[in-house]
């Protein structure tokens, strides 16, 4: 709701601003100048070209990240390919001799760019208030505490110092590209060229895939041959797995039915709706307000808004919940309203739980809002008054909340904005602080409805899962190798699910979902081997099995087949479409052998070589501004779908708006992109020793 989100956001300004103050000093006077190495000790996680990379620091990285609601196990991925990358390109830097000065570091820390302007800067005027934030550094330079100046360190210090090093790498690379003038002319004169040739053309699906078949030693000669293309660096594994459900069962769903029709006298005949949730818990909090029709996207609201007041629906399946719908009043509402108002807060939402927290008094906030009216009555305006005094974030514009729809503020808040005619004006009271609110406008007019909904997820209960585990744990214990896992598919009617390759750092299994699990148990087995245990994977008891382990180098022909076979099927193809199909001298001869027509394209671009029926091929394009062939047929070439010959008919040129400029211009800017891919090849040339799989 806007009122909470602009709260949190206030609040997000004061919470850091007091720790930023209380820590930047000391990181400019220490910290930065040590690397940030403010915790060491013997466990390591990992080596980069012989540097360490300590696993306390590592965690206090996660746990600093983790307090913004990132997935943990997707943090610690992404954190060790960062730690990784700025190993590495520390290395290169250091060769270079790429530093950060302190007086660099002041500007990046002051500057328009500071990785804390947000939180410095004034949320009301946008001003980021340096010479306050160097008053603030200047008094609490003493400070001391560790945890949060680690928090600071790589957070924000760190990563700036990184991005600013990175910048200064990519533009010494970037000066350093020469683009030659032979070369853009060369390039320039291959882009203007044009060719018109005649040809003919045999696709590869003339012939049939079974008279084209590909064995294993095929695939392996292929990889052979294009080894840096096909080498794994890292090992990898599969497995198959049979689960077992401990989902919710039909028993389960009746049980959450009957609790809900039980208790439906009692939620039917109470008159305090807070207070029977109060003592019943239900999955759809109660919102004590009115909401317009037009905004309620319950289930089953047709036949709700049909009840007489005081009357109950149900209980019906929505979702995994079945629920008891109460119609507690229905009232002629507007549809929207806007409104402008002063919030003096006595809570707010805490960042990290969202649980409401203490900021003021409540005595304190009443004697703020008597004042508050005070000034109102005695004629100062309300933009003043509201900017001085408000706690809302959104109070630089005068505390309005343009035209908004019900159920968008909290209760009190949506009642006085709706209920109340345009020009009302008064304080209320909320979980948030007490509110003056003066109703602007409102439009539109239809029913509103006030309903309590009573909900009640459905859960497994512990005779669901445990026939579930019972029932995974027997086929574990049964299955100890390959033959017994197989039969006892067979008897119990399931089939294995295969996974993909695992690597040993992985998460999560395709079609599983995370599987730390399961992944760690694969990488201390070997091939054949069940699991004596089962995983607990979601609604699931999983049961594995280890089918193959693929060390580094070239993978075996079964893993290559799928990105092979078709090549190597082609090759085959065109082998067999120029030894036995393709036969004369002429292209009119050819085409006859083959069944088929001579093709014209007259006007074949060098640099959008796009050929109708033939698509862009790269070897067909060479062929054809091949000047030595002109006028000549040229041998059958193997092109990427089928076999063609071809004759060049006349080669020449078009008129172009490049220019060498242009064209150097274009280079180079294509050098730079590819520098983005630079980190990529020095983190393959680096020596990384990975040993998070140990702690993880």
């Amino acid at each position: 709701m806007s009122v909470i989100q602009r709260i949190r956001d206030k609040g997000a300004w004061i919470v850091f601003g007091v720790i930023a103050l209380a820590l930047i000093a000391f990181i400019l006077q220490d910290g930065v100048r040590r690397g940030g190495g403010i915790f060491s000790n013997n466990t390591v996680l990992g080596k980069v070209n012989g540097k360490k990379i300590e696993r306390v620091d590592f965690e206090q990285k996660i746990s600093m990240y983790s307090r913004n609601g990132v997935d943990r196990e997707q943090l610690i991925t992404q954190l060790w390919n960062q730690e990784v990358t700025n190993a590495v390109m520390d290395d290169e830097y250091n060769k270079l001799g790429i530093v950060i000065g302190q007086r660099e570091l002041s500007d990046i820390l002051y500057g328009q760019n500071s990785p804390f302007k947000r939180e410095f800067t004034d949320p009301q005027t946008g001003v980021f208030d340096i010479e306050k934030l160097r008053a603030a550094l200047a008094q609490i330079k003493k400070s001391k505490n560790t945890e949060q100046l680690q928090m600071i360190t790589d957070g924000y210090i760190n990563p700036s110092v990184q991005q600013a090093k990175q910048q200064k790498y990519q533009s010494l690379l970037e000066h350093a590209l020469y683009v030659p003038k032979w070369m853009a002319e060369k390039q320039l004169s291959d882009n203007n060229q044009v060719s018109s040739a005649s040809f003919v053309y045999v696709p590869y699906t003339t012939i049939s895939d079974t008279m084209a078949k590909v064995g294993d030693e095929e695939i392996m000669a292929y990889a052979a041959k294009h080894k840096s293309e096909y080498k794994r660096d890292e090992e990898t594994r599969t497995i198959s797995f049979v689960s077992f459900d401990a989902s919710a069962s039909s028993a389960d769903s009746a049980a959450t039915k009957n609790l809900l029709i039980s208790q439906r006298n009692d939620f039917a005949t109470a008159t305090n709706m807070k207070e029977f949730f109060s003592k019943n818990t239900t999955e759809s909090p109660f919102y004590n307000g009115y909401v317009s029709r037009k905004e309620i996207k319950q289930k089953s609201i047709d036949s709700i808004t049909k009840l007489p007041v005081g009357g109950v629906y149900g209980p019906y399946l929505d979702g995994n919940s079945y629920v008891l719908a109460k119609l507690i009043g229905v009232k002629q509402m507007p549809d929207s309203a806007k409104v402008r108002h002063i919030l003096v807060a006595t809570h707010q939402p805490d960042q990290q739980s969202g649980a409401l927290v203490q900021v003021r008094e409540d005595s304190a906030a009443k004697k703020i809002m008597d004042t508050v009216e005070m000034e109102l009555k005695s004629g100062k305006s309300f933009d003043s008054v509201c900017l001085k005094y408000s706690d809302d974030g959104n109070k630089a514009n005068g505390g309005v909340y343009n035209y908004f729809t019900t159920a968008r503020m909290v209760p009190e808040f949506n009642e006085f904005s709706f209920e109340k005619p345009v020009g009302s004006k008064g304080v209320i009271k909320t979980d948030y602080g007490y509110h003056y609110v003066e109703v602007l406008g409102q439009k539109g007019s239809s029913p509103a409805y006030k309903i309590a909904y009573f909900a009640k997820p459905i859960n497994v209960s512990n005779e669901t899962d445990a026939a579930a585990n019972t029932a995974a744990s027997q086929f574990a214990a049964t299955g100890r190798n390959k033959q017994q896992f197989d039969e006892n598919l067979s008897k119990i009617g399931k089939q294995a699910i295969p996974s993909g390759e695992i690597k040993e750092n992985d998460f999560n299994i395709v079609g599983l979902g995370s599987s730390r699990q399961i992944i760690r148990w694969a990488y201390e087995h070997n091939v054949g081997d069940v699991s004596d245990q089962t995983f607990r994977v979601g609604d699931k008891y999983i049961v594995a099995m280890v089918t193959s382990i693929i060390k580094p180098g070239l993978p075996p022909a079964q893993v290559l087949r799928p990105q092979i076979e078709a090549i190597v099927k082609n090759e085959k193809k065109a082998k067999q479409i120029i030894d036995s199909k393709i036969k004369g001298n002429t292209l009119e001869a050819i085409a006859s052998s083959v069944n088929t027509t001579v093709q014209k394209a007259d006007t074949i671009l060098f640099n959008n070589p796009f050929i109708p029926g033939v698509g862009t091929d790269a070897k067909f394009t060479g062929t054809a501004f091949n000047s030595s062939i002109k006028g000549k047929i040229s041998e059958p070439v193997a092109g990427a779908n089928g076999v063609f010959v071809v004759r060049v008919e006349n080669l020449g040129s078009k008129p172009s708006n490049e220019t060498i400029e242009t064209i150097k211009s274009g280079i180079i800017q294509s050098e730079r992109m590819a520098f983005y891919r630079g980190s990529e090849a020095l983190r393959k040339a680096a020596v990384i020793k990975d040993y998070r799989s140990k702690f993880y």
